[in-house]
C-alpha cells in the first residue's frame, strides 16, 4: 500500500511561525481547562460535559443577542435563522445528557465531595438565556452577588426587552393590536400570560397567509421553547437517574426543583392558543 503525502497535493505541513488549527481554536487552552480534583476516572467526564455545555450556551447567547437586534430593527426574517439554529444548539445540549447518562450512582459517588457547593443551578450563562427568553427571576440574581461583573452582565439584560418583548413590539410595529400595557410593562418582571396577547396571536394563525411572517416567527419560537423543554426534562431524568431525590450540590431540592422548571412556559399563549382553535 502506498502512503499518501498531502503535500503532494498542496496541503500546508510546516507552520513555524504561521497561524495553525491549534493556534487558531487556542486548542492548547482548551484542553488543559479540565483539571480533576479527585482520581475518580467518572470525574473527567462530569467536567467536559459541562464545560462544552458552557460553550454551546455561549454560542445560544450570542445568536439570542443578533436575533433580538434584528428583530428590533425589522428585519425579523434575517433573526429567523438565528432562531432556527438556537433550537438546534439546544438539541446538542439534548443530547450531551445521553453521555452523561452512562454515569452511575456508585460512579458519580466517587467524586461528588470534590465538587463542594458548585452546581450547575449557579450557572450565570444559563441564567443570562433564562433571562434572554422572558423568564425573570430576580431571586436569581443572588447566587452572582459574589461576582459584580457577572452581576452587571444579568442587570443589563433585565433592563433590555426580552426575545418575547421583541417579538411583540414587532407585531405591534406590522399592525397587529398588541395590548399598550404590554408594550409598555416593567421589562424586569417575569412573563405572565396575557389574554390580549393570545387573540394576537389566534388572529395570526386563523389567517396564516396574511400574517405569514408573524406566523413564521411564532412557530420559531415554539420550535426553540420545544427543545428548550426537552433540555429542562433530560436535565431531571439525568439528575433522577444519579442522585434519585437527593439534594443538589448547590443546596437546591434537586429533582424537585428540575420538576417544578418543568412547569414553566416561556411563550404561553403560543401554547395555548392550539387548544382554542
Amino acid at each position: 500500500m502506498t502512503t499518501y503525502d498531502p503535500a503532494k497535493d498542496g496541503a500546508q505541513m510546516s507552520f513555524d511561525g504561521r497561524m495553525s488549527y491549534g493556534d487558531y481554536l487556542r486548542i492548547d487552552r482548551i484542553l488543559g481547562a479540565q483539571k480533576p480534583l479527585s482520581d475518580a476516572h467518572d470525574e473527567m467526564l462530569f467536567i467536559i460535559q459541562h464545560q462544552t455545555s458552557e460553550l454551546w450556551m455561549k454560542l445560544a447567547i450570542h445568536e439570542l443577542d443578533a436575533a433580538r437586534r434584528m428583530i428590533a430593527e425589522g428585519r425579523a426574517r434575517e433573526a429567523f435563522k438565528m432562531l432556527a439554529r438556537i433550537a438546534r444548539i439546544f438539541e446538542q445540549l439534548n443530547n450531551a445528557w445521553d453521555v452523561l447518562r452512562t454515569m452511575t450512582p456508585s460512579d458519580y459517588t466517587t467524586f461528588r465531595d470534590s465538587l463542594g457547593q458548585s452546581s450547575g443551578f449557579q450557572s450565570w450563562q444559563y441564567r443570562l438565556i433564562e433571562y434572554s427568553v422572558g423568564n425573570r427571576n430576580a431571586a436569581m440574581l443572588r447566587p452572582h452577588a459574589h461576582r459584580p461583573d457577572i452581576l452587571e452582565k444579568l442587570e443589563a439584560e433585565l433592563a433590555r426587552p426580552s426575545l418575547y418583548d421583541e417579538a411583540l413590539r414587532h407585531l405591534a410595529r406590522s399592525g397587529l393590536a398588541v395590548p399598550q400595557d404590554v408594550l409598555t410593562r416593567d421589562l424586569r418582571q417575569n412573563w405572565t400570560f396575557h389574554e390580549g396577547v393570545m387573540e394576537v396571536w389566534q388572529s395570526v394563525y386563523r389567517d396564516p397567509k396574511t400574517h405569514w411572517e408573524a406566523y413564521e416567527m411564532a412557530e420559531k419560537l415554539v420550535d426553540f421553547e420545544d427543545f428548550f423543554r426537552r433540555w429542562r426534562f433530560n436535565h431531571l431524568t439525568t439528575v433522577a437517574r444519579v442522585i434519585g431525590m437527593k439534594r443538589g450540590t448547590g443546596g437546591t431540592s434537586g429533582a424537585s426543583y428540575l420538576k417544578r422548571m418543568l412547569e414553566v412556559e416561556l411563550f404561553p399563549e403560543l401554547w395555548q392558543l392550539r387548544t382554542t382553535l
